[in-house]
């Protein structure tokens, strides 16, 4: 897709209010605790919703504002967890924050270009669970490098590492996220269908006038 087609005024309208959706959701979602190190998360939402409506790219996009906000938060130590982590790991920390929310993006955009010549309803709910998968899978390979951290900050006597993170950090917030995209999806699909038909609208009127 060219950058021309692409900036089109609906287009940045679309995305200027996904964009301001992560901001809220991931600073709405952060003060809501399921875990000490995991947070009650909707902000993957609008990240398929953007990769889907505007392509994979955009998907990324929205998934590095995500990436950005919670890089912030261990910045400024409003998240607990990823300030210890950027106190110890800031170039890694900010490697996971970013790669894991851009690769999500991605991934959800692709997977729905790839299926929706097939099935676009069987679309979303793939692009719905590719985004979860892919952020937290990046998320545990990204904390491998940082073990040593962990495990002196947040692994409990008696626990393990992989426990921590397969148990009580990323499968709780992991399967949470995953019911919540695939719970939505269907409304995620009316939304799309009513986007796609007034840019369809649009598309024809503007090549009638010209």
């Amino acid at each position: 897709m060219q950058l021309k087609k692409f900036f089109t005024p609906q287009n940045v309208a679309y995305l200027a209010v996904l964009t301001a959706l992560v901001v809220v959701l991931q600073f709405f979602g952060g003060t809501i605790k399921i875990t000490p190190a995991t947070s009650l998360s909707f902000v993957l939402l609008p990240i398929v919703l953007g990769a889907v409506l505007l392509g994979p790219f955009a998907g990324a996009f929205l998934g590095g504002v995500f990436g950005l906000i919670t890089y912030l938060f261990g910045v400024t130590g409003a998240d607990f967890f990823t300030s210890v982590l950027f106190q110890s790991h800031p170039f890694l920390t900010a490697l996971v924050c970013f790669g894991k929310g851009i690769c999500a993006g991605l991934a959800a955009g692709f997977v729905y270009r790839l299926v929706n010549k097939k099935n676009a309803y069987v679309a979303l709910f793939l692009a719905a669970a590719a985004t979860p998968i892919v952020n937290t899978g990046l998320f545990l390979l990204g904390m491998i490098p940082m073990a040593e951290t962990l495990t002196l900050n947040f692994v409990e006597e008696g626990s393990t590492l992989v426990y921590f993170l397969f148990i009580g950090c990323a499968g709780i917030n992991f399967l949470i996220e995953l019911a919540i995209n695939l719970v939505v999806a269907p409304a995620l699909f009316r939304v799309v269908q009513v986007v796609e038909k007034q840019l369809t609208k649009k598309k024809k009127k503007t090549e009638e006038e010209s």
